[in-house]
């Protein structure tokens, strides 16, 4: 077989099928299908290419397709069952190969291709005999953040547009209100689509978790680790003041993952094997997952969050001839962990301030701090990373590069969660790094007198919400720029060789 393929690659045309997909489901995916495309054709070789990007996969390769190809290509930085294409001579790759040479891509699986199926054989980062790739952390984080990116940006770009008809302007044009006036068609419109906002930002993290566990013990993982997240992301649930966040949810992924794995290697009745996937695995797990959640994690939660919000508010009540100081920290809590308990209570604490306070004295004398820094240091961690990754290019593997586009993107909205597998590879020097820019960038708006009514909290927000600054445009820009730039330097220049390896590692 290999050798018949050998000799048509140099005597006649090929019949080349191939899937491409990246982190993000944009701009790789479509690059990646674009030159093998072009390299194929140039070689006289027929091929088709099925991209699996942010629209879902689309092109898609039939079974005539595959049963008729030479060549199986798949190219991709996210998990792609491969079980379609057992018996097919198959190259496994990431997106950036063939995004650099689609021609030479096409050499390699020539030269590298091994037929999928044949137990016991290695197929790029698919062992055959076993029901799961060989995916490091990383790939499995990001499998769960490339499903997650469409709800968090349709859910964001919706509660940003919903909240901007929230502030209710006197005749004069000034801001005399917070809230959505349900008397009229227009502010029971926005009022229901806020609610619509809300309602993403709560089922994304879910579906995060959901995802991450599919990547490691696939579909049966999937409906007990996002129960887990839920209940863990439940403030009421827990009794906390916030729930666990991104940390919480990626913490449920990893134990009901290999904890589904573990079962999956039991060998169940023939009599009840047909319903072990579907039934008895996902009850057996969600049990378990809701266990931990509510004896293990649940109280440890409750408890800092409480701890944590009555040092803010000693913190609030003692810094109002120092600004700064609150801004500082309740930016450094932003960058600390990223979606996390400390992140959630700092967030929760700055919008309850700013409700609270705008209620009792108005926009002339509420206190935009805490909701300011808050928003001002959301964006800087994820920011951060993808400038460090376009600076120091050298020092960030093909993976980490297509993560940090995909953190790029994340922060532009105001999702400070884009950063967090750089977090779970390095967490020491990126936990300093983030919360020393977040911290900075806190700090500044605080110090420079900007006040965050509402909108999306990145560079963006100028443009996208309402912020009061004294140089419009320019003093939110640059603040926030300058916590992104001292995260990305400390990153850079504290970046260990280690780090870069076991990276490149993973990849290989």
């Amino acid at each position: 077989m290999e050798v018949e393929i050998m000799q048509k690659s140099n005597k006649g045309p090929m019949k080349i099928v191939a899937v491409t997909a990246c982190a993000a489901g944009i701009a790789h995916t479509y690059m990646a299908a674009e030159s093998i495309e072009k390299a194929a054709k140039a070689r006289g070789d027929q091929v088709k290419v099925e991209t699996d990007g942010a629209m879902g996969a689309e092109n898609v390769l039939t079974e005539a397709d595959i049963q008729a190809a030479d060549l199986v290509i798949v190219a991709a930085d996210i998990k792609i069952d491969p079980i379609r294409f057992t018996g097919k001579r198959l190259y496994v790759t990431d997106s950036n190969e063939a995004i650099d040479d689609g021609a030479a891509l096409i050499e390699n699986a020539i030269a590298k291709a091994e037929v999928f199926g044949k137990k016991g054989t290695k197929v790029g980062k698919i062992k055959i005999g076993n029901d799961h790739k060989k995916n490091g952390f990383f790939t499995h984080v990001m499998t769960g953040i490339s499903y997650m990116i469409p709800m968090v940006i349709s859910a964001g770009l919706i509660l940003t547009i919903a909240n901007l008809y929230a502030f209710q302007r006197d005749s004069a044009g000034r801001i005399v209100k917070w809230g959505f006036d349900n008397h009229t068609q227009m502010g029971l419109l926005m009022s229901n689509l806020f609610q619509v906002g809300q309602v993403g930002f709560k089922l994304m993290i879910p579906l995060f978790a959901g995802f991450v566990a599919m990547s490691i013990a696939d579909k049966p993982a999937m409906a007990p680790a996002m129960i887990g997240a839920y209940i863990a992301n439940d403030a009421e649930l827990l009794h906390a003041k916030a729930g666990g966040g991104f940390i919480a949810a990626l913490l449920v992924a990893f134990i009901v993952g290999y904890f589904v794995k573990a079962l999956k290697k039991i060998k169940w009745p023939k009599i009840i094997q047909p319903i072990v996937p579907i039934m008895i695995i996902p009850v057996i797990a969600t049990l378990f997952i809701s266990l931990v959640v509510f004896y293990l994690i649940g109280s440890p939660i409750a408890a800092g969050m409480d701890g944590l919000y009555s040092w803010l508010n000693w913190i609030n009540a003692h810094s109002t001839s120092a600004p700064i100081i609150l801004g500082a920290i309740i930016g450094a809590m932003m960058g600390f962990d990223l979606g996390g308990p400390v992140n959630k209570t700092a967030l929760i604490f700055g919008t309850a301030v700013f409700t609270d306070t705008m209620a009792k004295y108005g926009p002339t004398h509420a206190n935009f701090v805490p909701q300011t820094a808050a928003q001002a240091a959301i964006s800087v961690a994820p920011l951060g990373v993808w400038l460090a990754s376009v600076i120091w290019k050298k020092k960030f593997s093909k993976d980490e590069k297509a993560a940090a586009g995909a953190a790029l993107g994340m922060g532009l909205v105001g999702v400070t969660e884009g950063a967090i597998p750089f977090v779970a590879a390095d967490p020491i020097r990126m936990i300093i790094a983030n919360v020393c820019g977040s911290a900075v960038a806190g700090g500044l708006v605080s110090l420079t007198g900007c006040k965050f009514y509402g909108g999306i909290g990145s560079p963006l927000g100028t443009f996208i919400g309402y912020i009061e600054q004294p140089v419009p445009f320019i003093t939110w820009i640059l603040c926030v720029c300058v916590g992104i730039a001292v995260t990305a330097v400390i990153i850079g220049f504290t970046r260990s060789d280690a780090v870069i390896e076991a990276a490149k590692a993973v990849e290989d």
